[in-house]
């Protein structure tokens, strides 16, 4: 076969490919659940404007995690703040989940765009694990996991969102109870997985920014208070659940508040110094999730 004839048929199979693989990108980019907003504990539908570009198709979106309340947990047996009781309507927003939203997602997306060359959604994606959608998103989110009780099949969905590939950040959780809810529930989903005090020299904390100096993130009202800490004897720690090629799958950051370092990162009396660390450690729990 002469030369020009070998070159123009790899020419017209790479193209094919090409235009295959834009194609299934199209369809699953179509296939995506639509953006939607629910009322949170702080912020009303349309407190928080959406940004003109919020339609846009990119390569990482903020997800959070919708999850049930405990029912021992503040506002469990389904209730929500502002006193929405009854079954379900966890799924409708007003819940231990929507603490910091939408404000912390946005926020920490536009530190994304700045920060980072990843082609970042300007508004999140709450997720459901009832609709099994979380497999589209390679990195999840959870505020308050203290306050949550997955059912079994919710705990099964997350196993095996972790088990493909999946990243899980659970965060802004505090005191011995709301360790023992959260892992009641861990327990459930990696079951024989504990987690583990992560050192210094992880990788996790090399990705973007060298962080093997890390201290307690505080919250909004602490920092009024003139602390870091919602709890005597409280800590700050950094905790990892590894699959079994020693990657992590969950990262916990727990007794610090690093949704409160991204929501008010914006507000003038709230210390720069926990908005700059956690929105590094958000950076870098990203790049590694999309890397490892």
């Amino acid at each position: 076969m002469p030369f020009s004839t070998k070159f123009v048929l790899i020419s017209g199979i790479a193209l094919a490919l090409a235009v295959l693989a834009l194609a299934q990108n199209q369809n699953l980019r179509a296939a995506l659940p639509p953006f939607r907003e629910y009322p949170g504990t702080e912020y009303r539908l349309g407190d928080i404007k959406l940004p003109p570009d919020w339609a846009e198709k990119t390569e990482w979106t903020f997800a959070r995690l919708m999850y049930p309340p405990a029912a021992v947990g503040r506002f469990g047996r389904g209730r929500g703040f502002g006193g929405r009781g009854g079954n379900g309507l966890w799924t409708e927003g007003n819940s231990m989940w929507t603490q910091d939203y939408p404000r912390a997602d946005r926020h920490f997306a536009e530190a994304m765009r700045r920060l980072t060359r990843i082609h970042s959604r300007s508004v999140e994606q709450p997720i459901n694990l009832d609709d099994n959608a979380v497999y589209d998103w390679p990195w999840l989110y959870a505020v308050q996991p203290g306050h949550w009780a997955l059912s079994d099949s919710q705990a099964r969905t997350l196993r095996e969102y972790l088990l493909r590939g999946g990243f899980f950040m659970a965060d802004d959780f505090w005191g011995q109870n709301e360790w023992q809810i959260f892992m009641e529930t861990m327990r459930k989903v990696l079951p024989g997985r504990e987690p583990v005090e992560l050192s210094g020299s992880d990788p996790i904390f090399h990705t973007v920014y060298d962080l093997s100096e890390r201290y307690q993130v505080g919250s909004e009202g602490s920092a009024q208070r003139g602390v870091s800490y919602k709890c005597d004897n409280c800590p700050a720690r950094w905790l990892g659940i590894f699959d079994d090629d020693g990657r992590i799958m969950v990262a916990i950051t727990f007794q610090s508040d690093i949704g409160d370092s991204w929501e008010w990162a914006d507000a003038p009396y709230y210390p720069e110094k926990y908005s700059r660390l956690g929105i590094r450690i958000g950076v870098n729990y990203i790049a590694y999730a999309m890397t490892h």
